[in-house]
């Protein structure tokens, strides 16, 4: 090797080290809140599975499949997105498995809320038939149907992949990063993503906005109590709240999209640090933080069991459960 060529290469390698070490910043950056907001979903999945009374509470079991989709959603996308980062490039049928199984539970997030706000409507306005109503058996059907309807989407989707020519391709070995996106390989793909995600999040505000009206009506009637309006009025609206934070996910790549054109690509890629930690991240950790400090009946269990059963000065609540 010649002496002219040693800078050269000290050049590249620095370059590459360089590179490799931006990599691990910005993966640390979204893989350390992921990793707290994991262990916080899977104490309060554990939590609501510690005591009969969650386990045999409506609200309870909805919010468990709730936790559960928003968990898993969680671990697929940053799964994805750290394998995006380290640049591991998948074959279609590998990531179509994942994208699917992440868009399944993603899915599953607006029609839960949509069944929670319902279980809230019928117990501030129709008291006395919450129990008839609310029961273990129906709520079973409903978490049936909601898991059906995500599934049925999911199918859909596959048979429309089918009809993409990959017997064309030379090889199955995907060019691009394992994505979404990456899997609209034909325009029918992306209208019915697209169409589907407006129906799904359009009907969702409707059924919740109407509820939380219904509640706010049902709150100046005298025979209503009125602090079991408040907290359900309260409830309803952090569900628009979580429901907005989903569908914010839906903008995340024609931001990024847009802003490309505009930053260089560092700024871009912390760019996509903040908007996927904010977007995806958070929002999926929001249902374990809301009730967790906010119900009475789970706070002082999730409370031992975060510090993992150490004693504390605080004085555990009674174990109680309100409609």
């Amino acid at each position: 090797m010649s002496f002219a060529s040693q800078p050269q290469t000290n050049i590249t390698a620095g370059l590459q080290y360089q590179g490799l070490l931006e990599i691990l910043v910005f993966s640390m950056m979204s893989t350390v809140p992921c990793c707290v907001f994991l262990f916080i979903n899977i104490t309060m999945l554990f939590t609501l599975r510690s005591k009969a009374v969650f386990r045999e509470t409506s609200r309870f079991i909805l919010l468990f499949n709730l936790l559960f989709a928003d968990t898993v959603q969680m671990a697929l996308s940053q799964t994805l997105y750290l394998m995006a980062a380290f640049r591991i490039r998948l074959i279609y049928p590998v990531c179509g498995v994942l994208a699917m199984l992440a868009d399944l539970t993603n899915d599953i997030s607006p029609l839960t809320l949509v069944v929670m706000s319902l279980e809230r409507y019928v117990a501030v306005c129709f008291p006395l038939r919450h129990t008839t109503i609310i029961t273990m058996r129906n709520t079973a059907v409903a978490i049936f149907v909601v898991w059906a309807f995500s599934s049925l989407n999911i199918l859909t989707r596959v048979i429309l992949l089918l009809d993409f020519p990959f017997e064309d391709l030379e090889s199955l070995q995907m060019k691009d990063f394992c994505n979404n996106v990456a899997l609209f390989l034909g325009p029918m793909s992306e209208h019915y993503d697209n169409a589907f995600t407006y129906f799904l999040f359009g009907s969702a505000s409707v059924v919740i906005t109407s509820t939380y009206i219904a509640v706010m009506i049902a709150a100046r009637s005298a025979s209503t109590d009125k602090a079991s309006a408040q907290k359900a009025r309260n409830t309803l609206l952090l569900h628009l709240v979580q429901l907005g934070l989903s569908l914010s996910s839906t903008v995340y790549n024609p931001i990024l999209i847009a802003l490309s054109k505009f930053v260089t690509r560092i700024v871009l890629v912390r760019i996509q640090n903040v908007f996927y930690v904010c977007i995806f991240i958070f929002p999926k950790c929001l249902s374990s933080l809301i009730y967790g400090i906010r119900d009475q009946t789970i706070r002082p269990v999730l409370i031992n069991h975060l510090c993992c059963g150490l004693k504390l000065s605080v004085v555990p609540a009674k174990v109680q459960v309100s409609t």
